[in-house]
């Protein structure tokens, strides 16, 4: 390596020596770099705008909540335009702010040991509102019943 006289290149030479005498601690900085853009994109992608409102600005709250007869071994599994956001155990509920808008929700229990079709039912959501409906079972099938505590929830979520 020439001594040079130039500082410019001084420099230029000192960071290609630091680069190269620790290439290990550069590499890994960019990897948990990486793992961290990933990690936050995983996350923003877990939950899209299209279907969730972040905070409920914009979208209404929906509650799913199980019939206190459903059955302890069986839970409720909910979908939302599609995709998957919960099942429902004993004991628990659904309780997440939606975007406002047109929503297809569909419930099936599971296990579903007797091979159930699942039912679906439109949901149009306006901001501020809150719905909240009960799974339970009609004949051999599951469904949802709207419930009259719609409006004492669309009270609460409006001032939250």
């Amino acid at each position: 390596m020439k001594d040079s006289e130039d500082p410019g290149e001084r420099l230029v030479l000192k960071v290609f020596w630091m680069m190269n005498s620790r290439p290990g601690l550069a590499s890994r900085l960019f990897l948990i770099l990486v793992f961290v853009c990933a990690v936050s994109m995983g996350s923003a992608l877990g939950q899209p705008r299209s279907t969730f409102a972040r905070h409920g600005y914009g979208g209404g709250r929906l509650i799913v909540q199980r019939a206190a007869n459903f059955g302890w071994n069986l839970a409720v599994h909910l979908w939302i335009d599609g995709r998957d956001v919960a099942n429902i155990v004993q004991g628990r509920h659904y309780d997440r702010f939606v975007s406002a808008g047109h929503h297809v929700l569909t419930v099936l229990s599971v296990p579903n040991a007797d091979f159930r079709q699942p039912t679906s039912i439109w949901l149009t959501v306006q901001p501020g509102h809150a719905y909240v409906f009960t799974a339970a079972w009609e004949s051999d099938r599951i469904v949802l019943r709207r419930s009259n505590a719609d409006q004492r929830h669309s009270d609460k979520a409006r001032f939250q």
